[in-house]
């Protein structure tokens, strides 16, 4: 049996930022400018998922 790698919650999370996205309206860290990348809509997703305490796997660490 395969266990899932992200939960319900982290799902959500991530629609609910796709569709602002699509809206124009989602807006990225400190910044505040609007996203233009969907994969980058994806990660503020998930971000605010593991913040929330939904199950999402760690970020990737970078190798030196």
């Amino acid at each position: 049996m395969s266990e899932r790698k992200y939960g319900k919650k982290a799902g959500e999370k991530v629609e609910k930022a796709l569709h602002e996205f699509k809206r124009g309206k989602l807006k990225s860290g400190k910044s505040g400018e609007t996203v233009t990348d969907k994969k980058q809509a994806i990660a503020i997703g998930l971000s605010q998922a593991r913040k929330a305490g939904a199950k999402v796997p760690a970020k990737p660490k970078k190798s030196r």
